[in-house]
């Protein structure tokens, strides 16, 4: 059974392979198409990236240890009745200065085409267990979020050599470059 995040809620998760999973509904309006983008941070213990490929989002689909993979860019949110954009994490994998990593969902190009969370429809970010595809948790983007354009969604982090996960749900107005300013 799913639990609907709170801020600041904090789960075991108990599993090596995790999904992080991102949709919406394609604009069904006149404009621009939603353009969203689901991306890590893999943070040292100085809560920033050791180096530029600890950045993973549709530029950089892969970190250099292979923890974490994107599965690129959906540009509109019309390739699915499910996930448009996932983060597939492998815990076992991920390289022992990474202390956390930092899920952020962004809107592409927010300021030119005048768009933010409460315009999108059927918005969600959720964590999953990828062996399973079972939902662990899932936070609806459009209902907390309606005038930002950026959300940390939330963060594994290792604490006593275990990973745990604490739903954050801080939204800002910004874009991407907000969080790259804020860990790189």
């Amino acid at each position: 059974m799913a639990i609907n995040l709170t801020k600041g809620q904090r789960i075991e998760i108990g599993l090596n392979k995790v999904g992080i999973g991102l949709g919406w509904d394609p604009n069904a309006g006149t404009g621009f198409d939603f353009d969203l983008d689901a991306s890590a941070f893999m943070l040292g213990a100085n809560k920033k990236i050791p180096q530029d490929e600890y950045f993973v989002f549709y530029n950089n689909q892969k970190s250099p240890d292979g923890a974490v993979e994107s599965s690129g860019d959906d540009l509109t949110g019309g390739n699915s009745d499910g996930d448009d954009e996932t983060l597939m994490v492998d815990l076992s994998k991920v390289d022992p200065k990474i202390q956390e990593i930092i899920f952020t969902v962004t809107i592409h190009d927010y300021e030119a085409r005048r768009q933010n969370f409460g315009q999108v429809r059927n918005s969600f970010i959720r964590i999953y267990n990828s062996l399973y595809n079972e939902e662990i948790a899932k936070y609806d983007l459009d209902e907390d979020f309606s005038v930002e354009t950026a959300v940390e969604f939330g963060r594994l982090y290792k604490r006593n050599g275990e990973w745990k996960f604490e739903a954050m749900g801080i939204g800002y107005k910004g874009g991407l470059q907000y969080f790259v300013s804020k860990y790189a």
